[in-house]
């Protein structure tokens, strides 16, 4: 059985839709990458910065709020302050985090990179993403491979498309990583 593998990039981070006070309308707010970090006596807060993208007002999403410094540890804390790119990259990527901070998110640009492959052909398919995704599995094979719904859905009704662990391909979203096998049983079946 050929094994292949998709690694899936992010071109930018999920753009944040959100009123701007500056505009007085709904706009996009994009990350800055910078943390606006807060310490007042025994107390600290950490934000990351949006702009909008009309004004360039700012927004900040609350990461820490009055959390004992102590607590954070000094080499996370020392990342906050000089901003550190993979940091704040982490948290703008994090759709989890972002929703619960109540953020209304546009999905973020991607692309995949692996090799094409014939669907019919015994294949293992390891996709995988640096950060945790909710990108539909099932969205990111008919892109890759150029299949339409309906030929992607008559792979699912012949069972030729089967996922690792019995989840539902279709359903399925990647998190960080997802293993698919075409024209074949998956290994315990």
């Amino acid at each position: 059985m050929n094994t292949i593998l998709w690694e899936v990039n992010y071109l930018s981070p999920p753009k944040i839709t959100r009123r701007c006070a500056g505009c007085g309308a709904k706009t996009e707010h994009i990350c800055s990458g910078l943390f606006r970090v807060n310490a007042q006596k025994k107390r600290l807060d950490v934000w990351l910065v949006y702009r909008c993208a009309r004004c360039k007002g700012t927004w900040n999403l609350t990461i820490l709020s009055r959390v004992n410094p102590n607590g954070v540890g000094p080499e996370t804390l020392r990342r906050y302050v000089e901003n550190d790119a993979a940091l704040a990259r982490s948290y703008a990527m994090d759709e989890d985090f972002l929703a619960r901070a109540g953020a209304d998110t546009e999905p973020a640009e991607y692309s995949v990179c692996g090799a094409e492959f014939d669907p019919a052909a015994q294949t293992r398919l390891r996709i995988v993403s640096a950060c945790p995704s909710k990108l539909r599995v099932a969205r990111l094979i008919r892109q890759k491979l150029n299949l339409s719904k309906r030929d992607f859905d008559a792979l699912l009704e012949r069972g030729t498309i089967r996922m690792e662990g019995g989840a539902d391909v279709a359903r399925a979203k990647l998190g960080k990583e997802a293993i698919v096998y075409f024209a074949a049983r998956a290994p315990g079946e």
